[in-house]
């Protein structure tokens, strides 16, 4: 049993704040809410709060995701035990320590209390809060249900959240990997080979192809690493200012849709995405023609948001909504399938959430078998590498000793 600090809040607007045992977070969270009371804020010990660790990293302008995720099912939570929404905003005012959020959650109460609506509030904050947040909140506003909306869209960031952090949490151990492999290469080249180096030029002999190959890139590496650093950089910032223009980023993600594997992964990644916007968006009450509209502006591939512009403007036309992300080869079959299934039995919102559910699986089941084959790769290429520096090197001795025998 440990001791965690707590801030709640009871459904009369009263804050309880305390510190009280219990196994872990949640196991808190559970008994106070059996108490009738909401918990918004828990302290692990010796650590930062749920919602601190998140609001600490609010250095920047624009909030993150996740500390929109949390700022809406904060929000949510509130509402759904009763409170008004400048009252909920109060107390989340009240909860939180870092001004970047704390001024943001002062504008939006001050311009709900100045007659604006909530999804008003948040477009003048803009920059905080993407067009489909704002016209989701828009929909639940206009439904007197802004609190299932709100949850909805938690649930909703939450997951892409999540799904997110499933694929940089499986490329956190190649990455070191192939970092490792560099350095291990770059360190061999600087250090060790120009030992060789000098032992070989006392020799006065001509040495083998390999050899000086190795010997001229470690003189490289060690003369003009900074040359070569700079270059990398200002690589990186030419293919970024490159990708920034329409017609390349067009190109570049055709092509990245044809790469054998990580096509295939992105594909899933941007159906799965597709998929629970857009059932989030019906959830709510927008029509299928509008969530289409918005739905293209959250997928990252220009060819597969293109797609789905061509089926909206079918659909505005009177057609279904299988056949022309079939037409344009948008989608995976298996979902093509799932939606023509949804859409004849009355049940697409459904569906489309069954798929969502699906291709999230399937994405962490390509990143495992992309990470089966790329560890091993990753291995034997630095073997190789590291081997044939070694051999480049031991190649001089034996000529040397030829030499001298």
């Amino acid at each position: 049993m440990s001791v965690f600090a707590y801030k709640a809040v009871r459904p009369n607007g009263e804050v309880l704040e305390g510190e009280m045992e219990a196994p872990n977070e949640m196991a808190l969270a559970k008994i106070l809410q059996e108490q009738g009371a909401i918990p918004v804020k828990v302290t692990q010990p010796g650590g930062l709060s749920s919602s601190l660790r998140l609001f600490a990293a609010a250095k920047s302008k624009k909030l993150q995701p996740k500390q929109v995720a949390l700022l809406t099912r904060e929000l949510s939570t509130l509402l759904e035990a009763g409170m008004t929404l400048d009252r909920s905003l109060q107390i989340l005012i009240d909860l939180t320590l870092e001004e970047p959020i704390k001024n943001l959650l002062i504008a939006l109460k001050e311009s709900v209390q100045g007659g604006s609506t909530f999804a008003g509030a948040l477009e003048t904050n803009g920059t905080h809060f993407s067009r489909l947040y704002i016209n989701m909140v828009k929909a639940g506003e206009a439904g007197g249900a802004l609190q299932a909306v709100l949850a909805r869209l938690a649930d909703y960031l939450e997951n892409t959240e999540e799904l997110k952090e499933n694929v940089r949490s499986a490329l956190v151990y190649p990455t070191i990997l192939l970092t490792v492999a560099g350095l291990s290469v770059i360190l061999l080249l600087m250090f060790v080979v120009p030992q060789f180096s000098q032992m070989f030029d006392d020799m006065g002999q001509t040495l083998p192809l390999p050899t000086q190959i190795v010997i001229a890139l470690g003189d490289l590496f060690r003369g003009y690493w900074w040359a070569l650093l700079g270059g990398i950089i200002l690589l990186v910032a030419y293919v970024r200012s490159r990708l920034a223009v329409p017609e390349v980023r067009y190109r570049w993600d055709r092509r990245l849709l044809k790469m054998p594997l990580f096509g295939e992964l992105i594909a899933k990644i941007e159906t799965a995405r597709f998929s629970r916007t857009l059932s989030t968006l019906m959830a709510n009450g927008l029509t299928l023609l509008s969530a289409l509209n918005l739905v293209k502006d959250v997928i990252s591939n220009q060819i597969i948001a293109e797609g789905i512009e061509q089926a909206a403007l079918s659909l505005k036309r009177g057609k279904g909504l299988a056949d022309p992300l079939a037409e344009n080869a948008v989608l995976p079959p298996l979902a093509l399938q799932m939606i023509k299934v949804g859409e004849e039995s009355g049940s697409l919102e459904a569906m489309l959430t069954k798929i969502a559910d699906v291709y999230d699986q399937e994405v962490r089941a390509t990143v495992k078998r992309l990470l089966t084959l790329l560890e091993p790769v990753l291995i034997v290429g630095l073997g190789i590498v590291v081997a044939g520096i070694i051999i480049s090197i031991l190649l001089a001795i034996l000529k040397a000793n030829q030499l001298v025998f």
